[in-house]
């Protein structure tokens, strides 16, 4: 496997986290034009409208689950155990954060919602199960 088709799922996924921070600042720019004080919300209190508070916890739920797909797809490259399996794997996980996103930021059907979260989350156990398995296996000769 390339390095660039190794890194692809991790970049597709960065591109994601970007595109809802983008998103979370047009939610608070228009919160702010509609009304919304500073002093409303200065110390983290809740007070943002519903879809800023929406495209906030999409845009925080990318530091949360992806930071173990970051943190694999590193050591699986450095290892060189990054195969056909982990990319298509990868793809997946990062096939479920954007379904995730997209419903989160449209109907916020949780059911789907965390049906995508769910399907994410066990293939990214998988992933790091036949990882371990895999390092602990290796032979070191």
């Amino acid at each position: 496997m390339s390095v660039q088709m190794i890194l692809l799922p991790l970049f597709v996924q960065v591109l994601l986290t970007i595109a809802l921070g983008l998103h979370l600042a047009v939610r608070r720019r228009m919160a702010f034009a509609e009304g919304t004080r500073w002093q409303d919300i200065a110390m983290r209190e809740p007070n943002w409208p519903k879809d800023a508070i929406i495209a906030h916890n999409a845009y925080l739920n990318q530091f949360e689950i992806p930071v173990l797909f970051y943190v694999l797809t590193i050591l699986a490259l450095v290892t060189k155990q990054a195969d056909l399996l982990f990319v298509i794997m990868a793809w997946i996980f990062v096939a479920m954060r954007v379904l995730q996103a997209g419903v989160f930021l449209t109907t916020n059907h949780v059911p789907m919602r965390g049906a995508f979260f769910g399907v994410g989350v066990v293939v990214l156990v998988i992933m790091w199960i036949i990882y371990i398995v895999r390092i602990l296996t290796l032979s070191w000769m």
